[in-house]
């Protein structure tokens, strides 16, 4: 039996031990830091907003409508402010006459900076179909190299030659060939 109690004894203490050991121990609660004290705020306090008077608008003269910006691209190219630029026989340069209105349409074009176009070059009946399509492609060319040289931006143009192929006057006269020998002008965007 004495085993026995000492086996028990053993067995008490250990269990004391083990209880001893699963007890929460104390945490140690973190200290504050000592405060320092700022020094008094001499900074004055923002000022009031001020009151803002309120007048009513100043009401600005009405301006006319403009006719032409809000006209539809159909009546532009209708009755357009852009005006053909002529052409002499067998000839891509531009003469006083052509380079007169080709300024004229330079102005219209800087007033209505959004505008772009299109510079149809256009000969007359003679010469075959080959010639006239390289021809009125250096007419059209000869009319943007121009405006380009008063300031309108080339992106604002492209060009096309139709050559012989849409006469604006049919009629087989010098007449009828003066008139179709154009720079003509499509306005293609607002």
């Amino acid at each position: 039996m004495r085993n026995a109690q000492k086996t028990i004894i053993i067995v008490m203490v250990l269990a004391a031990t083990i209880a001893a050991g699963c007890k929460k121990k104390p945490v140690a609660t973190p200290q504050p830091a000592p405060t320092v004290e700022a020094p008094p705020d001499t900074t004055p306090p923002p000022a009031p907003p001020q009151r803002v008077e309120e007048t009513a608008p100043v009401p600005q003269p009405r301006l006319p409508e403009d006719a032409i910006a809000n006209r539809s691209l159909d009546d532009l190219n209708r009755d357009s402010p852009l005006k053909p630029v002529f052409f002499g026989l067998d000839s891509a340069e531009l003469d006083d006459a052509g380079r007169g209105v080709a300024t004229a349409n330079a102005d219209v074009l800087k007033k209505y900076a959004s505008w772009a176009i299109t510079i149809e070059g256009h000969c007359d009946e003679r010469g075959t179909a080959e010639y006239n399509l390289a021809l009125g492609e250096r007419r059209a060319l000869a009319v943007k190299t121009y405006l380009s040289s008063l300031g309108i931006p080339p992106d604002r143009m492209r060009t096309v030659s139709y050559g012989k192929e849409f006469p604006f006057d049919v009629a087989h006269t010098e007449d009828a060939w003066s008139r179709n020998r154009r720079g003509h002008f499509v306005i293609t965007a607002k």
